[in-house]
This record gives structure tokens, sequence and C-alpha cells, in this order.
């Protein structure tokens, strides 16, 4: 049965504040002025070793009015739910474009505006978006976590971890629980509307295993990824908890005896619970609009797959098909619209291993000549001003397309990848060594024992090129991660990434202690 918005959230006077602040900043001269009202609830615990070692619930709720006036962006934002106070918070941010429009007056340029093929950055315009009257959108799940008994989900992180260092050759257990409950109410003096509420959580469990006479250890973390669901997660909805935590001992113990890897060229199965994170540092954000012009430098860089190269860049294979989608059932970065209005889309960015689309949000959009924004505007919290932000990237699945045994089975001497763990990738996205969970030789056709200190190293357009085969729709994972960071002040966003287990050929492999020791 599908949820309604919290009546705590409707109850508050949403749309009196935001009439006063857009009816003031009307006044003011405002070109665009939007209003934006948030209530984001963030509660998590942790263990060690089954018992607790730390717990938080706390709530961000505020409201910010951005406005474009002279044609120069605007913002402020507060917390006082009186008529008079959104006005003046509307005042405030017609006062920063007038100040900051003086600015750049004054420096005869636009401040700080990189170099682009459209010059300088000139007016804030924003690529047009039909008005969105009244909508609402919730997102899909069953049970809100915050309506779980904290006893209860405590009770059931800390009977797995026990459960996890009751097995032989566990000797530390670390778990965690993060849920988030978010809340929205955007309008804007287009006349756009919307009401909207998101749910996520993310579970992890991590067994250790020490080795006392050698010193050395290792760790086995659940693959389970984050998700766009509810309680109900926990319960067995959508992954198969009881079977993996029963697992995670005997890998675990695996993996402590396993030989060090030979380094080399090898033939790599990439599973999705790995290949996730390979898309969202090479892919997810290569191509964000704003990094691709270079007017996102500061945080993490800016990309390689520049805006000359859109319709020629040769990204991959003919096999590699990845969308940009806002839309994907309980993907992290689902939504019903953006923090522009935009309502949420699904779209083509690389199409048969070409790169044929970014992510934009509206200023993006007008200013490279889209006609319309995708939908990639967000703000993780009320005091912080939209920024574009990543959707859901994902790799599209064969429909024909083999099994993850039957990807094996053609492989004569190579590894297969399970699981994320460690990674490094240049300023321009381009330059990359990420390393994993665990690690399978692959021997004529069959997993042969797990490999220790693995490490995959390329180049973004090399790995993608040597795509040879693509899994089928029952290989594919919904994946993902609450942390993705960008802007100053820094913004955290949560972003899925789905994608099917794929084959790539002839891909460098490195011993991660050999590369210490160097």
């Amino acid at each position: 049965m599908p949820h309604t918005i919290d009546e705590a959230f409707t109850a508050l006077p949403l749309r009196a504040l935001a009439d006063a602040a857009l009816a003031r900043a009307r006044a003011l001269g405002a070109e665009h002025a939007d209003f934006r009202f948030e209530r984001v609830r963030n509660a998590s615990w942790r263990f060690r070793d089954a018992k607790p070692a730390g717990s938080s619930d706390t709530t961000d709720l505020g409201y910010a009015v951005r406005v474009v006036h002279g044609g120069t962006w605007g913002f402020a934002s507060g917390v006082d739910l009186s008529m008079d106070a959104a006005a003046k918070v509307a005042g405030q941010a017609v006062a920063m474009a007038k100040l900051s429009a003086q600015v750049i007056k004054a420096a005869g340029s636009d401040v700080g505006a990189p170099p682009t093929p459209f010059g300088q950055w000139g007016r804030v315009e924003l690529a047009d978006e039909p008005v969105h009257a009244e909508k609402t959108w919730v997102s899909s799940y069953e049970i809100d976590p915050f309506t779980v008994p904290d006893e209860e989900k405590a009770g059931l992180i800390a009977e797995w971890s026990a459960r996890l260092l009751a097995a032989d050759g566990v000797d530390h257990v670390d778990a965690s629980l993060l849920t988030v409950h978010e809340n929205k109410f955007y309008a804007d003096t287009a006349g756009t509307v919307t009401t909207q509420q998101r749910v996520r959580l993310h579970p992890v469990f991590n067994a250790v295993a020490v080795d006392e006479s050698s010193g050395e250890f290792d760790s086995m973390r659940t693959l389970a990824p984050p998700a766009g669901r509810g309680w109900e997660y926990l319960r067995g909805t959508g992954w198969d908890w009881e079977g993996e935590l029963e697992r995670i001992p005997e890998l675990l113990a695996e993996k402590m005896r396993a030989p060090s890897v030979e380094p080399g060229l090898y033939d790599l199965v990439v599973d999705p619970s790995n290949l996730w994170l390979t898309i969202h540092e090479s892919i997810g954000h290569a191509t964000e609009l704003d990094r691709a012009l270079g007017y996102e430098a500061a945080y993490a860089g800016t990309s390689f797959a520049t805006f000359d190269q859109l319709g020629r860049l040769r990204y991959g294979s003919e096999l590699m098909n990845v969308t940009g989608d806002r839309t994907a059932e309980h993907g992290l970065a689902t939504i019903g619209y953006d923090d522009e209005g935009v309502q949420a889309q699904s779209w083509d960015l690389v199409k048969n291993g070409t790169l044929v689309g970014y992510q934009l949000d509206r200023r993006i959009a007008r200013l490279t000549g889209f006609e319309r924004s995708n939908g990639c505007a967000y703000a993780d919290s009320p005091g912080h001003v939209p920024v574009q932000r990543m959707a859901n990237v994902s790799l599209r699945p064969d429909p024909a397309g083999m099994s993850t045994e039957d990807l094996i089975g053609g492989v004569e001497r190579g590894i297969y990848v399970v699981g994320d763990r460690s990674w490094s990738i240049d300023m321009q996205r381009y330059n990359f060594q990420f390393t994993g969970q665990r690690f399978y030789r692959i021997e004529n056709g069959r997993l042969t024992g797990q490999l220790r200190d693995v490490a995959y190293q390329a180049t973004t357009t090399d790995f993608w090129g040597s795509m040879a085969a693509v899994g089928g729709p029952q290989t594919y994972v919904l994946g993902g991660a609450f942390n993705c960071g960008k802007a100053q002040p820094g913004q955290v966003a949560a972003v899925s990434h789905g994608c099917p287990s794929a084959l790539f050929k002839g891909v460098n492999i490195l011993n991660t202690t050999q590369e210490a020791g160097r």
C-alpha cells in the first residue's frame, strides 16, 4: 500500500511561508525565485563486538529561498516559521544577488569563471520546465524505519553481530545502521508546487580475523547495498541477510589462507558488488556537466569527458550502454522532482560506447544549449544551495546476456572480483585503481580459490574499452553509497548505480603489498 506524506510535515505552514517569501522576492524585482522547506531526520547505530558503540538521532528543519535578480544568483535560509521571517529571508537572498552583481561589475567580468567553449558565464538564465502544480511523490518502501522501536533495531544489529562473533575465525565484528527520512516542499514563481517524502537505509556488518602468530589480519564485509527501502529490507525483502551472514566466516577464513596475487595482465569478471563503484567514479562523476565544463573543479576535480567530445568520445566498447536515471525503484537518487522543480527522468549518457549525454541542472542546461534540465539539482539540507548532483548512473545489462557463472566459464586465466573496498582516481576521472572484498583465481573457466592483495588499474577509456561481455538481467544489482561528496561548503548525497556482471579483457593487476613497499 503506497504511503502518504507525513501529516506532521504537511501540518507545517509550508504554503504560507512560501507565499510570503515568493511575494517578497517578486516585489523586489527577482526574475525567478524558489522556496524549499526541508525536514531531514538521520538516525544511526554503531556496534563493536555486539556491544553498543554509539548512536545518534538528529533532525534538520528549515527553509531556503533562492533567487535570480539582475541575472545573478542570491540565496538565504532560515528557521523562524513566521511569515515575516520568510519574507525577510527572501529579502536577504535578493540583497546577496545585488552584492554579487556589484562584485562582478567591479571586477569587469565574472569573478572566478573558468574558461569554457561559451566564454564568460554571463547572466544566470534557467532552462524552461513545465509547471508542476500541486504534485506529491513518495518513495517506494513498506515500513518506515522510524516507526520501528529503537530496541528492535538495536537488538537485531546486536543479535547478528553476536552470531558473526561466535563463528570460528572471527575475532571482531563492527556493525552499523544508517537510516534517513527526508521531506521536501518546493514552490517557485512559475507556479510549480511539489511535496515529497523519501526513506533510505544502509546496514553494514564487517567481520575481522587476526592471526596472532603472524600479526596479519583481514576483514570481510556484507555486500548488501544501501537502498531506498524501509525496515522490510532487514526482514529479507531485497536481500538474503541470513544466508550472507552465515557464509562470511568461511569466506574470511579462506581469504586469510589465500596466496598473494602475481601481478600481470588478467581477464576480469567483475561482480556488480564491485563494478558499481567503478561506474560511480569513472562515469558518474565524469558525466556531471559542471565538472566537464570546469565549473566544478576544487572538490575532486573536473572531467576528461569535456563538452566538445559530446557525440564523439569513444568511452568504451560497443557493449557499453549507460543511463542517468532519477526514477529507478529503490534508487538512492530517485525522486519525483529535483530541487529546481524539474520532473524526474531517465536518459542516455553512453550509447553503444559513445558519450551522448550529461547530467544537468537548469542553469547548465540553458548555458550549453539543452532544451531542458534532466533533474540533477539537489541540496542536502535547507541551509545549502542546490548544486548539480549525480543521478542513479547505471550500466545496462544485455537482454540476452549470460549468467555470472557462464562469464567465468569463458575465461582461461583470470580473476573474479567481488565487493568494493578502496579506490583511487585522478582529478580528471581518468587514471584509476580499485581493490575489492575478495578475489578468486579463474583457471580454465573454474574458480580455484581466493587471492589476496589484488588491485586492478587502468584508464577509464581503456577499461571500458576492454569490456568484452555484459551479463544478463539476472545478474543486475543496484549498488550505491550514502556518502558522495561535492561542492564548497561540502554536501553529501546518496546515489545508486545498477549494473550486471561484466567481462573485461587484459586488465593490469597490481599486487598491493608490493606497490606499498616501493
